[in-house]
């Protein structure tokens, strides 16, 4: 939705924050999305904290919910309000004999859900037609304050290059219609299939970026203003920016590492705008570049580095943007957070990656992972810092004896190879 996270308290400039989480609604053993929305947001009631923004509503199709934080100024506050919601939904959910999924795609096939009511959803299902009749794709969206709009767009400018490398970290939905699609961000094929998706343009003020945006709608490829499908943008609604690059967030320490190094963005691009250093206009085909070998390949492969040109490996692109984001990282007391919780990803593997190891012991075990790793809000390992100099060196293979995980080995899964059916044999508590 659009800027919910922010909609109800003051945002200060590169301080405040918010997130807003797409969740999907599954059966607990088939895996398969159920349309169910409207039961279990009456379930839900009232967020906690809805005085400051914070709240629950549908999304696109009935088969998904989304949960918004209030406004926030520490990761602290953040995380309480992510664990709260994802909490309130997912006890919502399993009342109605359902399961809470944070995935960004659907694990299983299944009948496609039909739209959640009301007039903008239906003008949008009018106008996409068969682009959206299974579009259940879910992400993490993550609002920070800015002065005001002409700030926002200079700011999204300085993020354009490092859109792909947040999508890397987050890649979460592996899986199409039950089986691997060969990428680590299936969420992002999906996505780029809308008018106008991806990268956002290079704009050199708030009046060319409307008027941008204005020709789409103009031209009938977008309803309203509201509905540009760029990653990065100034908020149609409130004074911030939103980053709309991450898969759904496996955990809500994930959602919180990106929120993080949201805001630990747009405070370099702040101090960089300060000291009037513009946003070099970096190449479009070379920031989509590194959009789609981000959503091939997540943390396990290179990565296109749009402003060098070339292909990078993966942690060595993440390293430099961790450097280059310490100072302001430091300047919130984050910086030690940060490193840990890229740790975890870097131990447990991203949540594509540890998809493929559930769904080796079939599809009622992936589920119960999914679902149960939505719910503990913690990565499902230990994430130590790493020793001196060693930096974030990609792991030869994925961890094992570490909670959920346990006995859930890599291994080759080859493009297209469909999820195992349910073992009888296995019960919720085998998985």
């Amino acid at each position: 939705m659009d800027g919910a996270a922010v909609g109800a308290g003051a945002a200060v400039s590169g301080v405040s924050l918010g997130v807003e989480e797409e969740f999907l609604l599954v059966d607990g053993v088939s895996g398969e999305c159920v349309p169910a929305a409207e039961a279990v947001l009456a379930r839900a009631g009232g967020h906690r904290w809805e005085g400051s923004g914070g709240s629950f509503q549908d999304e696109l199709l009935a088969s998904q919910v989304e949960a918004a934080t209030g406004v926030c100024g520490d990761l602290a506050g953040l995380r309480a309000q992510v664990r709260f919601a994802r909490a309130r939904l997912a006890e919502a959910a399993r009342a109605c004999g359902l399961r809470l999924v944070s995935s960004g795609t659907p694990v299983m096939d299944g009948a496609a859900p039909p739209p959640a009511r009301g007039g903008r959803f239906t003008r949008i299902a009018a106008l996409y037609r068969g682009l959206i009749e299974d579009y259940q794709a879910c992400g993490c969206h993550v609002h920070v304050g800015v002065a005001d709009r002409e700030t926002a767009v200079a700011v999204v400018n300085h993020l354009r290059p490092w859109l792909g490398v947040l999508l890397a970290l987050s890649a979460n939905s592996p899986f199409d219609h039950g089986r691997d699609s060969g990428y680590a961000s299936r969420r992002l094929v999906e996505v780029s299939r809308f008018p106008g998706a991806g990268t956002p343009p290079w704009a050199a003020s708030a009046a060319e970026y409307d008027r941008r945006v204005a020709m789409l709608v103009e031209s009938g490829v977008l309803v309203d203003a509201s509905m540009t499908f760029w990653l990065a943008r100034p908020s149609p609604r409130w004074p911030t920016v939103e980053v709309r690059a991450a898969d759904a967030a496996a955990t809500a320490d994930e959602a919180v590492l990106q929120a993080a190094l949201v805001r630990a963005l747009v405070r370099v691009a702040l101090a960089d705008l300060a000291a009037g250093r513009e946003a070099p206009p970096v190449d479009a085909q070379l920031c989509a570049a590194g959009l789609w070998s981000a959503a091939r390949y997540g943390m396990d492969g290179a990565l296109v580095d749009p402003s060098a040109g070339r292909a990078v490996p993966a942690w060595r692109l993440l390293e430099g943007l961790l450097a280059r984001l310490a100072p302001a990282l430091e300047e919130t007391g984050d910086l030690a957070e940060v490193s840990a919780l890229v740790e975890g990803v870097r131990l447990a593997g991203t949540g594509a990656r540890r998809q493929r190891r559930a769904a080796r012991r079939g599809r009622r075990s992936l589920v119960e992972a999914l679902a149960r790793q939505t719910e503990s809000g913690t990565l499902p390992v230990p994430a130590p810092p790493a020793p001196p100099g060693a930096g974030f060196a990609a792991p030869a293979a994925g961890p094992a004896g570490h909670g959920l995980w346990d006995g859930l080995r890599d291994g080759v899964w080859g493009a297209r190879e469909r999820v195992s059916r349910p073992d009888a044999r296995l019960s919720t508590e085998e998985t």
